[in-house]
């Protein structure tokens, strides 16, 4: 695991690269909306995610508007976003979970957040830290990659990442270490070519120092 002084040098250089403010890159006007747009975005870009939700939102302008869909219609309205049948039936039975049970509010509440359909800490966290900025450490597969790299944590499973993650981050870094490392993600350290040469955290970064040193040895 990365010791405190590397921490905070990584945290230091997220900072001076990107914006302290929180970015979230899920379209949204309220909370439900990003409930939605949050359930939708698992095994999607944020990209296709806010190109179905422009006209989604115009359709369905409300929390019972979704209760009281057509999942056959709902399906193919999300058709796009992949897994459109089991994100139909999630969607549906989170929003009447919430008219049932929080007047139709989306819940501050972790332990609340989880138990509506289609809802994981992941998408509980989104909401906690966007909306209610409640300090929440979401990760997705930027963070669930990149901080492995890091030597932030040695796990691969999403949970465990994120109580190493809350561990060692100071609290006021939670929310905006996210959203600057899916800028680094989607900026430098892509997934499938990561610009290691271009990488202001390379010297923190086992993973991409053996990266030069193979293309120097090539």
């Amino acid at each position: 695991m990365a010791n405190n002084k590397t921490i905070k040098k990584v945290l230091n250089l997220l900072d001076e690269n990107y914006p302290k403010d929180i970015k979230c890159y899920l379209d949204h006007e309220n909370p439900w909306q990003l409930l939605i747009a949050t359930i939708l975005s698992a095994q999607c870009t944020d990209d296709r995610v806010n190109i179905v939700t422009k006209d989604l939102f115009r359709k369905y302008t409300s929390v019972k508007d979704f209760a009281e869909a057509d999942i056959s219609e709902l399906e193919q309205d999300i058709r796009s976003t992949g897994f459109y049948r089991n994100k139909a039936k999630n969607i549906i039975g989170c929003c009447r979970t919430l008219l049932e049970q929080h007047d139709g509010q989306v819940p501050k509440d972790i332990e609340k957040l989880v138990k509506l359909q289609g809802v994981g800490r992941k998408t509980a966290n989104v909401i906690r830290g966007n909306i209610y900025n409640i300090p929440s450490i979401v990760v997705d597969t930027h963070v669930k990659r990149i901080s492995k790299k890091l030597g932030f944590t040695d796990y691969t499973d999403p949970v465990k990442i994120e109580f190493d993650l809350m561990e060692i981050l100071p609290k006021e870094h939670w929310i905006r270490y996210n959203t600057q490392v899916i800028a680094h993600g989607r900026a430098i350290c892509t997934a499938r070519s990561p610009k290691c040469e271009r990488c202001f955290l390379l010297p923190y970064c086992k993973t991409g120092l053996e990266n030069m040193i193979n293309v120097i040895d090539e």
